[in-house]
């Protein structure tokens, strides 16, 4: 199943292209302290192999702005400065090659500085993110919507940030409009794809821990991204920034938009099962993390839906007793005891 995409505007981010049909790319955010060059250049390479197309960095102070120099170097995808209060700190990073800056105009020190900081990545050919929170909205907006930031207080205040630069002829914009509340971010989306064709980042804010945060945001990102919003994504955990990346991909993955590693079937186990399973299943996850091929890999506890599932997938098992039969692409290729069926399976799937 393909879904229409909303039409917006196409933009460039260093080597990354985002909207105008460009495929959803995937983003997250280093939790290091930026000034600890080794530790956040170490975080993002453990980012980008499990997915990261786009990185994004707190920038705090001056010494931190000035780390980006050495940074930016050495990071394979394009960077995002996040930038708050002082738009001096923007100027900076943008000095220091970042290829993108993530601000609130309202809070960076008036129109001026809003104006220095967009011919700063206008000569850079940076792009900027204007990101609205519904936690730290204005208190004027908010009086005007009830005093709760509700869809349209969202959409008022990006729209009231985003005149601020265009005002300054600057165009090389994108839009986050972000709540804990998955229904209500998901109204704003919507609100917002009708007032502009600004691309949209996509996510459910503080949306918690492992568990949590990955329920609210495969709910909130599937049903934005299935009707066609969004032109790149964070799923915001508390959480190390690779599980992001990998969340973000299994959400992608699971609404039919783009497709990178190992898709895992797998059987939640009932009273028929007579082998480990969980045991099982934990390994081969574990051991096939490293392939970025799409593929997909079955790992089955009984005879009634595993074979089945097995032979539908590019390579997969199904358990028997003391052992399992091994598939790949709809064929039995051998029968296997429990104590080598991972080593098999793996096999199989690099052969692949």
């Amino acid at each position: 199943m393909s879904f229409i995409r909303n039409n917006t505007r196409s933009i460039k981010l260093g080597s990354v292209t985002i909207g105008g049909g460009a495929p959803v790319s995937v983003q997250t955010m280093t939790n290091t302290d930026t000034r600890d060059v080794a530790a956040t250049v170490a975080q993002i390479g453990r980012t980008v192999a499990a997915g990261a197309e786009i990185v994004r960095l707190a920038v705090l102070d001056e010494r931190a702005a000035d780390c980006l120099a050495e940074i930016v170097p050495e990071s394979s995808v394009p960077l995002v400065a996040d930038i708050h209060f002082d738009w001096r700190l923007a100027v900076r990073a943008l000095e220091a090659g970042v290829d993108g800056i993530r601000i609130n105009p309202g809070n960076i020190g008036g129109a001026d500085k809003v104006r220095r900081v967009a011919e700063a990545a206008g000569a850079r050919g940076a792009v900027i993110r204007v990101g609205v929170n519904s936690g730290s909205m204005e208190k004027e907006v908010l009086a005007r919507h009830g005093g709760h930031p509700t869809a349209e207080a969202m959409v008022e205040s990006a729209l009231d940030k985003v005149r601020l630069l265009e005002e300054t002829g600057f165009r090389n914009i994108k839009v986050a409009l972000k709540g804990s509340n998955v229904m209500n971010t998901v109204a704003a989306v919507r609100l917002w794809a009708e007032a502009s064709d600004i691309p949209q980042h996509l996510g459910v804010t503080e949306a918690g821990d492992a568990f949590s945060g990955t329920v609210k945001s495969s709910v909130g990102l599937g049903l934005m991204l299935a009707e066609g919003f969004g032109d790149t994504v964070r799923v915001s955990l508390t959480a190390p920034p690779e599980e992001e990346a990998r969340t973000a991909w299994e959400i992608l993955r699971a609404v039919g938009l783009r497709s990178r590693g190992v898709e895992f079937i797998s059987c939640p186990t009932c009273g028929r099962c007579e082998g480990p399973l969980f045991q099982l299943a934990a390994e081969v996850r574990q051991r096939l993390g490293d392939v970025k091929a799409p593929l997909k890999v079955a790992v089955m506890g009984c005879i009634v839906n595993g074979p089945g599932e097995a032979k539908e997938a590019d390579a997969g098992i199904a358990l028997g007793r003391e052992s399992g039969l091994v598939f790949v692409r709809g064929r039995q290729v051998e029968k296997v005891p429990f104590d080598r069926l991972v080593d098999v399976l793996e096999q199989e799937v690099r052969n692949l």
